[in-house]
């Protein structure tokens, strides 16, 4: 699997470079400036990205930017972008743009390695990888009260991408209660059920999206 991995600070990324390649995957570039980035992707058109949302030369949101911008050039790029801070515009604005694989995660998280690589892994996959803080963060800018605590916690873990089975598992519950809790959830929010995995969690970003 090819990856261009974007991150200013030389030690990070040479760490990110070598765990992904410990794993496996084809590091076919890393950079460390929103111009370098957006070429890359372009001409490489790999299976994945991994971007650093603040990048050279501005520091902002150059990273992203360049992301989006090569996801115009190379439809349905997937794209797992990384973050110092739960900065909400930057995952509205990534989760604005749904064609392929998306994810956000916290920095921390890349210390967590088998998190870490399953996230690459799924969205380059096609699906969504978004970090439970995130989750959190979305969830607080919308008025779900009507919710139970337990679908929001269904909730959150179908946003980061996960199927019946893996949330009965995190959560110490039954699979068919899992399809309950989903089934009421679509319900409350007027969207509609779908068996297809990437689908629903599609659904739910654009609601949290808002």
């Amino acid at each position: 699997m090819r990856v261009v991995v974007a991150e200013d600070l030389a030690l990070l990324r040479d760490g990110i470079v070598r765990m992904l390649e410990a794993y496996g995957f084809e590091v076919v570039a890393a950079v460390g400036s929103g111009p370098e980035l957006l070429r890359e992707l372009i001409d490489r058109k790999p299976d994945v990205a991994v971007v650093d949302v603040r990048l050279p030369p501005t520091f902002t949101d150059e990273g992203l930017k360049a992301a989006l911008a090569a996801r115009k050039e190379v439809a349905g790029l997937p794209v797992l972008v990384l973050s110092q801070y739960v900065e909400r515009l930057y995952a509205r604005e990534l989760l604005a743009d749904q064609r392929g694989g998306i994810g956000y995660l916290l920095k921390d998280r890349v210390s967590d390695i088998g998190e870490f690589i399953g996230a690459v892994k799924r969205v380059a996959a096609g699906g969504t990888a978004l970090d439970p803080t995130v989750v959190a963060k979305l969830l607080d800018r919308r008025e779900l009260g009507q919710l139970t605590p337990r679908e929001r916690e269904v909730m959150a873990q179908m946003a980061q991408g996960r199927s019946n089975a893996a949330i009965g598992t995190a959560l110490f519950i039954t699979e068919k209660a899992v399809a309950k809790h989903t089934n009421s959830i679509f319900a409350k929010l007027g969207l509609q059920s779908s068996d297809d995995d990437n689908r629903r969690v599609l659904a739910v970003l654009k609601y949290l999206e808002g």
